[in-house]
């Protein structure tokens, strides 16, 4: 069962240390986003009273040092999980229900914001295909932590000198993105597994992995969800076609990209049917790798056409759910029971409550594994 949950607190310039005491008592609430295709978020709320040197300890944090870290771990049956590593990007003050009293909220990001705040255009990488790229850009960010993992694209590809040096164009943060959308990859950043490190993930969607531990439905005493609810959209599936340009016969040849991918295996037997086909013109101008990649992301963006939402409690579930990775679903029922991916996480700490709302999808309805971890 669960002990507790403890939360562990630590702001700084660059290398964030735990705050004193006063600052955590005044902390009332804690919300936490992880989310797939966006960057994590966080907002903290404090309580103080208007006289309190809190006040203006905070203001002067907030304009002495504009780059504040916070790193918020929590504390599970003496197991330390990060729950994120981020800068603060906003403060607001409002008066609180009592007469004298404050509430403080300070929002922030996770650590890709600073990597949004310097443009470096035209700054050259002669002979790097992308993901060199990208971990010589992810290098100058080592004092905050970040170990960057950058996977190569399918359509590896070495721009000669001789004919052109990719230059970057904007900041680290959406030239990264950039390469990424054209290789058909994400981009995030994942906090810990030690606090003050992090995880700098350039490469696929991975869809696999070790499932956590089943989130229960409708199962009397097992159950561990507050809420879960499903949805089937019969009209999403989309077939993407690319043009692959023929030097022979100058002549474009279409080429169906069926969902097949072994980093995203189905997760459902009965997947919707083909309900439109996308021509993708634009993809005649490329090459064959690069018109596969754009084929492949077109493809993934389409497969997932079963969505579940709902919520729990950390108590009953017994542990933290983490975005980015696979979770098991029991007594919902046989077209909804089985594997989803966790799309995004919601984590809400209050005193004496910690609760999750998630995000799950699925490419079809009807399991393909008969078991699931409990």
């Amino acid at each position: 069962m669960l002990k507790g949950v403890h939360l562990t607190l630590l702001a700084g310039p660059v290398v964030p240390f735990p705050v004193p005491q006063p600052v955590l008592d005044a902390l009332t609430e804690v919300q936490v986003t992880s989310a797939t295709g966006t960057a994590g978020g966080f907002q903290l709320q404090f309580t103080i009273q208007n006289k309190s040197p809190l006040q203006q300890a905070f203001l002067v944090a907030a304009t002495q040092t504009p780059l504040m870290r916070v790193i918020l771990v929590a504390t599970i049956n003496f197991i330390p999980h990060v729950l994120m590593d981020g800068v603060m990007t906003n403060q607001e003050i409002s008066s609180g229900d009592k007469p004298g009293e404050s509430t403080l909220t300070i929002t922030g990001e996770d650590l890709t914001k600073i990597m949004d705040l310097q443009s470096f255009d035209g700054l050259p990488f002669p002979a790097m295909p992308a993901n060199l790229r990208v971990m010589a850009i992810l290098a100058k960010y080592a004092v905050f932590g970040v170990i960057p993992l950058a996977i190569p694209p399918i359509g590896f590809d070495v721009p000669i000198p001789t004919m052109r040096i990719p230059s970057q164009q904007g900041t680290d943060l959406n030239y990264i993105l950039q390469l990424a959308e054209a290789a058909g990859y994400v981009f995030y950043i994942d906090p810990g597994p030690v606090p003050g490190t992090n995880t700098a993930y350039w490469g696929p969607q991975l869809k696999v992995g070790i499932p956590q531990p089943a989130l229960n439905v409708d199962m009397d005493f097992d159950r561990n969800v507050e809420s879960l609810n499903f949805q089937f959209n019969s009209t999403k599936k989309d077939l993407p076609i690319v043009m692959i340009h023929n030097a022979l016969t100058k002549v474009p040849i279409p080429i169906p990209i069926p969902d097949i991918n072994p980093l995203q295996p189905p997760l459902g037997l009965v997947g919707p049917p083909v309900t439109k086909l996308s021509m993708l013109k634009a993809t005649g101008k490329l090459s064959a790798p690069e018109a596969l990649n754009e084929g492949l992301k077109a493809s993934s963006e389409s497969m997932d056409a079963v969505t579940g939402s709902g919520a729990l409690d950390v108590a009953r579930y017994g542990r933290l759910l983490k975005a980015r990775g696979l979770v098991g679903v029991r007594g919902a029922g046989l077209a909804f029971d089985g594997l989803y991916y966790v799309d995004s996480v919601t984590t809400t700490i209050k005193r004496g409550s910690c609760k999750q709302s998630f995000r799950l999808t699925r490419n079809g309805l009807v399991s393909l594994t008969p078991l699931v971890p409990v």
